[in-house]
């Protein structure tokens, strides 16, 4: 990894990606290559809403049983992302081990974790970013 973009004092750190069309994903970085792919860990997707409500997921709406019932008659069932959190503020969709592309990130952070656990992400509303217009 020694050709890399300079990423190198951020691996095993967690770090916020923006992406080109906009997303927020938050997780640990473990590697990268000189295209500036990038391997998270731990990660989720932070969605933002002006709401007071954030829009749950078909589980949630469905209840698993229903959700089930549903994937049977559908051949391209999608199963909802597990949720992180209540019902208002930043939703945050778990996403485990996550690959993003180079080409497709906009933005890398590294993330005060202290300063991040102390949000009440439930209170906090944003407007969703755009993608970037090339």
């Amino acid at each position: 990894m020694s050709a890399g973009p300079g990423l190198e004092s951020l691996v095993d750190q967690t770090i916020s990606v923006i992406t080109n069309d906009g997303r927020n994903i938050v997780g640990v970085l473990k590697g990268f290559d000189q295209a500036t792919n990038i391997i998270l860990d731990e990660s989720h997707e932070r969605v933002y809403s002006t709401k007071d409500t954030v829009k749950q997921t078909k589980a949630f709406h469905l209840g698993l049983r229903s959700l089930l019932l549903g994937c049977l008659l559908k051949p391209h069932c999608d199963f909802a992302n597990p949720v992180i959190g209540g019902m208002e503020g930043v939703q945050q969709l778990v996403l485990g081990l996550y690959i993003i592309r180079g080409d497709n990130i906009s933005v890398v952070g590294e993330l005060d974790e202290d300063l991040d656990s102390s949000l009440d992400l439930s209170k906090l509303r944003a407007h969703p970013l755009k993608p970037v217009i090339h």
